[in-house]
């Protein structure tokens, strides 16, 4: 035997663009004819810790299914965020909202580290911010907590996106 103690021949993966956190698996059911049929609903978080990042939900028969499908899902979601300071922390308190459940972020000051529990910690820290404060008030559920802070994210606008808009140089500003 040639192969006697050796590992067979396996291609190195190439590195992966994002890393990806399943923030939450919820067993659903559907009651048909013939009883209840199961399936399962995941919740994942992709990002580059260099500001971009996504989600994406998939269901499927079998966790690993449901999980792979929210991840493609979440890779073709991918939005850049607005950060300053050399990417460690958001440019000005923002809330954003979802349902019932509404997510506040607040600029924290360089070492506070990220103040946050949940999903929203997952999002920030893929996110690639190290210093912000948040609160979820209202609804937990974990969904609707994603897509309020992915909410509060989007509004987020630099000082260099206003002047812009106001259509003023920078340097008249400051």
């Amino acid at each position: 035997m040639a192969n006697e103690g050796r590992k067979p021949f396996r291609k190195p993966r190439e590195p992966k663009e994002f890393d990806d956190v399943v923030v939450s698996i919820n067993r659903v059911s559907k009651t048909v004819k013939g009883g209840r049929r199961m399936r399962f609903s995941a919740l994942v978080v992709v990002g580059d810790h260099k500001g971009r990042v996504g989600f994406g939900m998939g269901k499927a028969a079998e966790v690993p299914d449901a999980i792979k499908k929210a991840t493609e899902a979440a890779n073709k979601n991918v939005f850049r965020v607005q950060l300053v300071d050399n990417n460690r922390t958001v440019p000005h308190a923002a809330t954003g909202k979802h349902g019932a459940s509404s997510v506040f972020l607040k600029p924290a000051a360089p070492g506070t580290g990220v103040i946050a529990g949940g999903a929203v910690r997952s999002i920030l820290e893929l996110a690639g911010i190290n210093d912000v404060l948040s609160k979820v008030i209202g609804s937990r559920t974990a969904v609707n907590v994603v897509y309020a802070t992915l909410d509060a994210l989007k509004s987020m606008q630099t000082v260099n996106d206003v002047a812009k808009a106001r259509e003023k140089k920078v340097a008249e500003i400051r």
